[in-house]
C-alpha cells in the first residue's frame, strides 16, 4: 500500500498553489528562489465584505470579513484525533499513571515558584520557557529600569493567562524568538499562537478584556521584532475596542493596569514609529491616551511612560506628527528631571522628532512634509542634529554596558533615534564617520540575542537605502518591497 504524500500547510502561497513543499524561509522561500519564480510571502489573504457591518461587534466598521475568523484545524480529522491520542497517552506517561495533569506534573518538577503558577495545558519545556520569559525575557518590553515599580506586567501575566490562552503561547513564542539555540522551532510556535490568537479574538462580542489584549499587543511586539506584518493586528482589536459602549463613550479605561495596555497599543501605533506598515496610523493615542492629561496636567508632564522610556508630554507631540506638530514643538519643549541616562534618551528622541518632520523621510508617501518653521527662526541643521543624536546614542551605549548600568533597559528605546539618523543620506555622505559609527553600532547590535532580528533588519534597510541618491526612494516602499513591518521602539 503506497505511503500517502505528507500535507504542508504552512508554505507561501506561490508553493501552495503549485503544490510544492516549501522550506517557510522568510520573507522568502529558497524553493522559489531555486526555482526562479517570484514567491508570493506568507501575508494573510483576506477576504473583504461589501458595504459596511450593520449588527454585530464590528457594526459600523469596514474591516476584512477574514481578520478575525478563526483559522480552521489542519490536517484531516482522523490525524487529528490519532495526535490527540498521542498527546493524552504522552501525558499518562509522563504523569507516572498517577491521574495527574501534565501541566502539574511539569509545574511540580520546576519547583515551589513555578508550581504556583497558572498555565495551560503544557509541557515541561513550554513551563520553564515561560519561566524564562518572566525572569529575563520580559525584560525586552520595556525601556526603563529592570526594577521599575510601574512594570506591573510580571506580576499580572499568571493570573492573564487564566482569561487568555493564546497570552501563554505566545509569551512563549517570544521568548523562543530571543533565544538564538531554539530559532527553528519558532515559526512553528508562532503559527500555533497566532491560530489561539484569531480563536480567541472571534470570540470576542463587544469588550476586549486584559489578557486577549495583552496577547494582541505581545503578539505585535514579536512581528516589530522580526519584521513579521503586525498592524493588522493593531487594527482588529481597535475595531473591538471603538465598537465597545463602555469604551466609547468615555476616556477613562477600567483600571490603571488597562490604561497602561491602552498607551502600549498608542506607542505602537505612533505616526513615525514603524517602517512599512501596511495599515494607517489609527491616532490612537491622541484619542485614548493623550486626552486623559487634560485632567491632570501637572501629573501627566512628569510621568515617564515605561515601554518607550519617555516622558508622556514628549509622547503627546510625537502622536501629532503629520497632524499638527511642528519643529517647533519639539524644540521648546521643556523637558522634565530624569537621570543622565534618560536624559540622554530624550535629547536624542526630541532631535529625532525634529528631523522627522523636517525632512519627512517616515512620513507616509501620500503625506508631504509640512514647512514647521518662520523663515526668521533659528534652528540646528540637519548636519548637527545627526551629530548630537548620535552622540546621546553612544552615551548611552557606554552607560549601559558599564558594570553600574547592568540594571538599565534604556538602550531598548534607541531604534528610533538610530533610523532617523540613518536616514539624513545628505549628512552622512559628507561625514562618511558617521555612516560607520551607524553601521558599527548596527552589526554589535545583531550579534545581541535579544536584538539580533530588528537591529539587522535596520542595517539592511540602511543600507539599500543608502544605495539610491537623496530623495529618489521611499523607506517604506522598499520595507514593503520585502514584506517588512518593522517597529522603531
Amino acid at each position: 500500500m503506497p505511503t500517502p504524500k505528507r500535507r504542508f500547510h504552512g508554505g507561501c502561497w506561490t508553493c501552495k498553489v503549485k503544490h510544492r513543499k516549501c522550506d517557510r524561509s522568510r520573507p522568502t522561500c529558497q524553493t522559489c528562489n531555486e526555482r526562479g519564480v517570484p514567491c508570493d510571502g506568507y501575508e494573510v489573504r483576506l477576504q473583504w465584505g461589501s458595504g459596511i457591518a450593520s449588527r454585530g461587534r464590528f457594526v459600523g466598521a469596514e474591516v476584512p470579513v477574514a481578520s478575525s475568523t478563526p483559522a480552521s484545524c489542519k490536517g484531516r480529522r482522523r490525524d487529528r484525533v490519532r495526535e490527540e491520542e498521542r498527546q493524552a497517552h504522552t501525558a499518562e506517561r509522563l504523569s507516572g499513571g498517577s491521574g495527574r495533569p501534565l501541566v502539574e506534573s511539569a509545574a511540580s518538577e520546576l519547583g515551589p515558584v513555578h508550581s504556583a503558577l497558572w498555565v495551560p495545558e503544557s509541557t515541561l519545556e513550554d513551563a520553564q520557557l515561560f519561566q524564562d520569559f518572566l525572569a529575563s525575557g520580559i525584560n525586552i518590553l520595556h525601556s526603563t529600569t529592570v526594577y521599575d515599580v510601574e512594570n506591573t506586567l510580571g506580576s499580572r501575566l499568571p493570573t492573564l493567562c487564566a482569561q487568555s490562552d493564546a497570552l501563554y503561547s505566545i509569551c512563549i513564542t517570544l521568548q523562543i524568538s530571543l533565544n538564538p539555540a531554539l530559532k527553528t522551532h519558532f515559526l512553528e510556535y508562532f503559527d500555533a499562537a497566532l491560530i489561539k490568537f484569531r480563536n480567541e479574538l472571534s470570540r470576542t462580542d463587544t469588550y476586549l478584556e486584559n489578557g486577549t489584549l495583552a496577547a494582541g499587543l505581545l503578539f505585535c511586539t514579536i512581528g516589530i521584532m522580526h519584521g513579521i506584518p503586525w498592524t493588522m493586528h493593531l487594527r482588529g482589536m481597535y475595531s473591538i475596542i471603538r465598537s465597545s459602549s463602555a469604551e466609547k463613550n468615555t476616556r477613562n479605561p477600567d483600571g490603571p493596569f488597562r490604561g497602561h495596555l491602552f498607551e502600549v497599543m498608542g506607542i505602537m501605533d505612533l505616526p513615525t514609529f514603524a517602517v512599512g506598515r501596511q495599515y494607517p496610523n489609527l491616532g490612537f493615542w491622541r484619542q485614548y491616551c493623550r486626552e486623559r492629561s487634560l485632567a491632570d496636567p501637572a501629573s501627566h508632564q512628569k510621568d515617564v511612560e515605561i515601554v518607550s522610556g519617555l516622558p508622556r508630554s514628549l509622547v503627546d507631540i510625537f502622536s501629532c506628527i503629520g497632524h499638527g506638530a511642528t519643529e517647533a514643538d519639539f524644540w521648546d519643549w521643556p523637558g522634565v528631571s530624569g537621570n543622565f541616562l534618560q536624559c540622554q534618551l530624550w535629547e536624542a528622541h526630541r532631535l529625532a522628532g525634529m528631523l522627522a518632520i523636517r525632512e519627512g523621510n517616515l512620513l507616509p508617501s501620500t503625506q508631504a512634509p509640512r514647512e514647521s518653521q518662520s523663515r526668521s527662526a533659528v534652528r540646528p541643521p540637519t548636519a548637527v542634529l545627526v551629530s548630537r543624536i548620535l552622540s546621546c546614542v553612544d552615551a548611552i551605549y557606554r552607560a549601559s554596558v558599564e558594570p553600574e548600568g547592568r540594571d538599565t533597559l534604556i538602550i531598548n528605546a534607541t531604534p528610533y533615534p538610530l533610523f532617523v539618523a540613518g536616514l539624513q543620506t545628505d549628512t552622512l555622505a559628507k561625514d562618511p564617520s558617521l555612516k560607520e559609527y551607524l553601521r558599527r553600532f548596527l552589526r554589535h547590535a545583531s550579534t545581541e540575542p535579544f536584538c539580533s532580528n530588528q537591529y539587522r533588519i535596520m542595517l539592511d534597510l540602511l543600507e539599500e537605502y543608502w544605495m539610491f541618491p537623496p530623495g529618489t526612494v521611499n523607506i517604506h516602499q522598499l520595507a514593503q518591497a520585502r514584506d517588512v513591518e518593522l517597529g522603531l521602539f
